[in-house]
């Protein structure tokens, strides 16, 4: 169970609204402060928010096929954006061994393929979060 006195903020970043729903209702009901969204204006609206209220996101969820702006992407702007990078996990249906090792080469925490399940997600946001303490 997650800390009353520190609830994580997850920004979770994916085209697909159902997708997104999904990963938002698993992490509300796990107890994470969860912020969604599902374009790169609302992505840079997120971040730019963030940074002003100076209350970073612990992590960042991402989808790497999205139309206009790819997940690496969006993992870029907010290195430039962000006064500290938090962890990220890539969440793709892409299953192939270069966008592994894109994903590994920027930095990312984890790679999850799509379809997962409720518990690997949360088991790789758990052991994310409990590496970057």
């Amino acid at each position: 169970m997650i800390s009353r006195t520190f609830t994580p903020r997850i920004l979770v970043v994916d085209d697909d609204l159902d997708t997104l729903g999904l990963i938002r209702m698993v992490l509300k009901r796990a107890g994470y402060d969860v912020t969604t969204a599902s374009r790169w204006e609302e992505v840079t609206d997120r971040l730019e928010m963030s940074k002003e209220a100076n209350t970073p996101f612990d992590l960042v969820i991402l989808d790497i096929m999205m139309p206009g702006h790819s997940g690496y992407d969006v993992f870029r702007a907010m290195e430039v954006v962000l006064r500290k990078m938090p962890p990220v996990i890539f969440l793709s249906a892409k299953n192939t061994v270069d966008a592994m090792v894109t994903a590994s080469e920027l930095g990312a925490a984890k790679y999850l393929t799509k379809p997962t399940t409720p518990e690997k997600l949360l088991d790789a946001v758990r052991n994310v979060l409990n590496r970057a303490r």
